[in-house]
């Protein structure tokens, strides 16, 4: 049961991880113009926090610190779909890569989401 554990906390990092190098590229190709750059800075920030939220976490020195981390990954993860909405419906990014984050997103949310409700006993 450990090791199917560890093995689901890997692979969800490593899901983070590749994520946040998807985002990286996907903005870097944002037009360069103020307004993108300027949202591409904030979807920035909210998405890579995503992944430094949760590091973090895995070190923190009691419950409520992890649970706090990963509700603050929740938080980013849901303010990165509110930019990524926007980039879509101002037509300054391509559809399709967005919709993939959008659903990318939402699982990752829930993952979170559900993660914080066990952890608090809630589920």
């Amino acid at each position: 049961m450990q090791n199917d554990k560890s093995k689901l906390k890997n692979d969800f990092k490593k899901r983070l991880y590749n994520f946040t190098l998807k985002l990286i590229d996907f903005i870097d190709k944002l037009p360069n113009d103020n307004v993108s750059r300027r949202m591409g800075d904030q979807l920035l920030r909210s998405g890579t926090s995503i992944i430094g939220n949760y590091i973090e976490g895995q070190s923190s020195s009691s419950k409520k610190d992890f649970i706090n981390f990963f509700n603050h990954s929740l938080k980013s993860s849901n303010e990165s779909k509110l930019w990524f909405a926007i980039l879509r419906d101002s037509k300054r990014s391509d559809f399709k890569k967005t919709e993939w984050f959008l659903r990318e997103l939402d699982e990752i949310s829930n993952i979170f989401g559900s993660s914080i409700l066990t952890l608090k006993g809630r589920k």
